[in-house]
């Protein structure tokens, strides 16, 4: 963490967030038989002490969660967490605040569409290629997949931002599975408005009609088997500065630390993902596009 003062506000908005979170399942949960008592026992951590921890495992540059949790939460955050647990309780604790977590997430620390979009993915690998007939973890939900980088064993962060550099949707998907195929999701593109920009392997004719019928204007290079065609220079100023994506996605995998292959469950994946989209919200400076829009033509300049 950069300082305690951040790990204050990331608590104070964690706990807000669980208060209200929970205030709202109370009114939709089902109705218990009374005739059975079941001891309701108060957690020495609630949730939004478990979701600090991990935001600020993924912000410290530690690189192992139990290494983290006993030798610095538990020595020199004793002021914050007062009555710790040991690491097998929190990893017990952990997997129990997945829900709260995700939906913290999703409904308090995504960006909003400005009209300019970026869609990228990126490979998250959970083994290395040579343990792949050994591993068991994710045996029937990772699958293989290939990337610039080459083959790999995993799944596939699809994440769209904006021209802020904050992430606007997300969408997990296993490592074989297209790039394209999320932006036919309506879920994953019903915050997105006006131009998206993305690479040459989002080239689809079906999918640029798709979307322009949405309000979605798809912008994508072309292949070397493609001629050429019009195209506005804003648009293809814009089409150049789409490595932006390519710079959160370095920022989400060795600053944030999404990828790792230490994982014993897939609740504990997801917990490590989500966490550390997260803790990318929190980042005091992230990778933007600083432009103007000149009122005469309509046409973009970048500062």
């Amino acid at each position: 963490m950069n300082s305690n003062a951040n790990l204050v506000e990331i608590f104070y908005l964690a706990d807000e967030f669980c208060k209200e979170f929970y205030q709202v399942m109370e009114g939709h949960l089902l109705e218990q038989n009374n005739s059975k008592k079941r001891r309701k026992r108060k957690f020495k951590l609630n949730d939004a002490e478990v979701i600090t921890i991990m935001i600020a495992f993924h912000l410290g540059g530690f690189r192992n969660l139990k290494f983290f949790y006993v030798n610095y939460v538990k020595k020199h955050l004793t002021e914050y967490f007062p009555e710790t647990v040991s690491y097998n309780r929190f990893v017990e604790l952990q997997q129990k605040a997945l829900l709260p977590l995700a939906m913290f997430l999703k409904l308090s620390r995504l960006g909003q569409s400005t009209g300019i979009s970026f869609v990228d993915s990126t490979p998250i690998r959970v083994c290395r290629n040579k343990r792949i007939f050994n591993h068991k973890v994710f045996d029937g939900i990772a699958q293989r997949g290939k990337s610039t980088m080459g083959y790999f064993f995993g799944f596939k962060l699809d994440i769209i931002i904006n021209d802020k550099g904050e992430i606007i949707e997300f969408v997990i998907t296993p490592g074989n599975i297209d790039d394209r195929e999320p932006l036919k999701d309506a879920n994953f593109i019903k915050k997105i408005y006006g131009k998206l920009f993305a690479d040459k392997g989002y080239v689809s004719k079906p999918l640029f009609e798709e979307l322009f019928f949405n309000g979605i204007q798809l912008i994508t290079g072309i292949r070397n088997n493609m001629k050429n065609q019009l195209m506005n220079m804003s648009d293809k100023i814009m089409l150049r500065k789409r490595s932006v994506i390519e710079t959160v996605n370095d920022e989400l995998k060795n600053i944030c630390q999404v990828e790792h292959s230490r994982h014993r469950g897939i609740v504990n994946f997801m917990t490590n993902m989500i966490s550390g989209l997260i803790a990318y919200s929190f980042l005091p400076k992230k990778p933007s596009i600083k432009y103007e829009r000149e009122e005469s033509n309509g046409q973009l300049s970048l500062i």
